[in-house]
């Protein structure tokens, strides 16, 4: 058994809007795009299968699909448990629609596996994780489903995305192998869970710190903090983006955030800005700006 692949890169590019640009939709041009950042040095692509109704994966998977070799060298991290309503068929109390909720049980977790395999024209998931925090989970269950989909080489490792310290450990508890990664929403706009002991949870227990909507949605260069970051950005000869990637980057556990740009030339200035460093009173300086108060 291999193991567990680690996510060694200073972002993943992230393809939640990958259906949203026609440009992209051309296989051989996305094939091109693809090899453009692999020989950035950027491999690892992240994925879900509510994105665009599983229209990114598709997309990434026929861009492979027009260039083989290229499948050998992405990495690929994907998300399930969430149903839409388009998706859900059981027209509870006669709705004209479905009724979004989660579905974490193993039969709905190994269909999705096996979908997302099928879209993307991968051998394996390298990291899968649940998108959602399902109160319906039967933890023994999900866990022996997992651990039965690593086993296969379906999936390299297993994690969560969203969930609390409790959740994911009575997940862990059920399990063999290790939950190995948690995507949490997290930025000077969000940064909440470093202080209701969220992120310290998922240092201590060992996960992998994925980090969604890093740049909080635009909201951090709009907020209060927004003319420190210039400032930094001018005296470190950076873009402000880098720096608060760079204040992200500077917590315990290394945090990889997850960019939502398919833009290169925007991508390269954050590749160029991935080494950038900030001192302690730089750090806690955006983190006073931020919240609009000094630390106590």
């Amino acid at each position: 058994m291999s193991a567990a692949p680690r996510i060694d890169a200073p972002f993943l590019l992230g393809m939640m809007r990958l259906h949203e640009v026609p440009a992209l939709h051309v296989p051989g041009r996305l094939a091109d795009w693809i090899e453009a950042r692999l020989d950035e040095g950027l491999g690892w692509f992240d994925h879900a299968d509510i994105y665009g109704d599983g229209q990114g994966e598709a997309l990434f998977g026929a861009a492979l699909r027009a260039r083989p070799a290229l499948a050998g060298r992405v990495k690929v991290v994907t998300k399930a448990g969430i149903v839409t309503p388009e998706r859900d068929a059981s027209r509870v109390g006669h709705q004209d629609t479905g009724v979004k909720h989660y579905d974490s049980s193993p039969a709905a977790l190994t269909r999705a596996i096996d979908a997302a395999l099928s879209r993307l024209g991968v051998e394996r998931l390298d990291h899968f994780l649940i998108h959602r925090p399902d109160p319906l989970m039967e933890a023994a269950a999900t866990g022996r489903a997992l651990d039965d989909a690593i086993a296969a080489g379906k999936i390299g490792a297993a994690g969560v995305s969203n969930f609390l310290p409790e959740q994911w450990r009575r997940l862990q508890a059920a399990m063999h192998h290790r939950l190995e990664a948690h995507q949490l929403q997290l930025s000077l706009d969000h940064a909440t869970p470093l202080f209701d002991g969220r992120y310290d949870a998922l240092v201590a227990d060992g996960l992998a710190p994925l980090v969604w909507s890093p740049l909080g949605g635009g909201r951090v260069f709009q907020g209060p903090a927004v003319g420190l970051l210039d400032h930094l950005a001018g005296v470190h000869g950076a873009t402000p983006a880098g720096v608060a990637l760079a204040w992200l980057r500077a917590l315990p556990g290394r945090p990889v955030p997850v960019i939502g740009s398919l833009r290169a030339e925007r991508i390269d200035d954050l590749a160029r800005d991935a080494d950038l460093s900030l001192v302690r009173p730089e750090w806690y300086a955006l983190l006073e700006a931020a919240r609009g108060h000094p630390v106590a």
